[in-house]
């Protein structure tokens, strides 16, 4: 599995999101979103993209792969 990193939790701090309110709009719970931005889960295809739509972002500016 491959390396990612991810700029969600400097994404939801630009945004005035929390946590709970990023998990409720993508259809997950709060302990997902913390596990994302810790960097102990990898988000599904299908996560990563709806949280991308959320912020109006790709998904390349969220998550990136490590070289």
């Amino acid at each position: 599995m491959p390396d990612i990193t991810n700029r969600l939790k400097e994404r939801r701090g630009e945004s005035g999101v929390t946590q709970e309110e990023l998990a409720e709009a993508v259809g997950v719970s709060r302990q997902t979103i913390i596990a994302v931005e810790k960097g102990n889960y990898v988000p599904s295809l299908l996560l990563a993209m709806n949280i991308a739509r959320y912020f109006k972002a790709r998904v390349e500016d969220i998550f990136t792969l490590k070289k």
